[in-house]
C-alpha cells in the first residue's frame, strides 16, 4: 500500500474544505434553514422576554416582602413604644398612690402626735387645776 504525499494530502484537505464551504453556502441559500434561524431567534426573544418578566415579577415581590417587613418592623416598634408607654403610666400611678399613701400615714401620724400631746397638756392642765384648788 503506498502513503500518499504531502501534495496529494494537501490537495485532499483543500478538495474537502471546498465540499464543506459549498454545503455551508447550500445550507445558508436554503429557505428552510432561514425559517429555523427565525423560529430560534423568535424562541430565544420569548425566552429572554419570560426570564426579564420573571426577574421583574421577583424584584416586584421583594419590594413587597421588603414593605411588609418595613410594615411590621413599623408595627412592632409601635406595639413596643405602647407597651413602654403603659409601663411608664402604671409605674408613674404607681409611685403616685405610694406617695398618697406616706402622705397619709404622715398625716395620721401628725394627727396621732397631736391627739398624744393635746392629751398630755390636757392631763398637765388637769393636775396644775388640782394643785391650785
Amino acid at each position: 500500500m503506498r502513503q500518499p504525499s504531502v501534495t496529494e494530502r494537501q490537495q485532499t484537505a483543500a478538495a474537502a474544505k471546498k465540499v464543506d464551504l459549498e454545503r455551508y453556502r447550500a445550507t445558508l441559500s436554503d429557505p428552510e434553514f432561514g425559517e429555523r434561524r427565525a423560529a430560534r431567534a423568535t424562541v430565544v426573544a420569548a425566552r429572554g422576554k419570560r426570564k426579564a418578566a420573571a426577574e421583574a415579577l421577583k424584584a416586584r415581590e421583594a419590594a413587597e416582602q421588603a414593605a411588609r417587613e418595613e410594615a411590621e418592623r413599623a408595627a412592632r416598634e409601635t406595639a413596643l413604644e405602647a407597651e413602654r408607654l403603659a409601663r411608664e403610666t402604671a409605674a408613674e400611678a404607681e409611685r403616685a398612690a405610694r406617695q398618697r399613701a406616706a402622705e397619709e400615714r404622715a398625716a395620721r401620724d401628725r394627727a396621732l402626735q397631736e391627739a398624744l400631746m393635746t392629751t398630755r397638756k390636757d392631763r398637765k392642765a388637769a393636775r396644775k387645776a388640782k394643785k391650785r384648788k
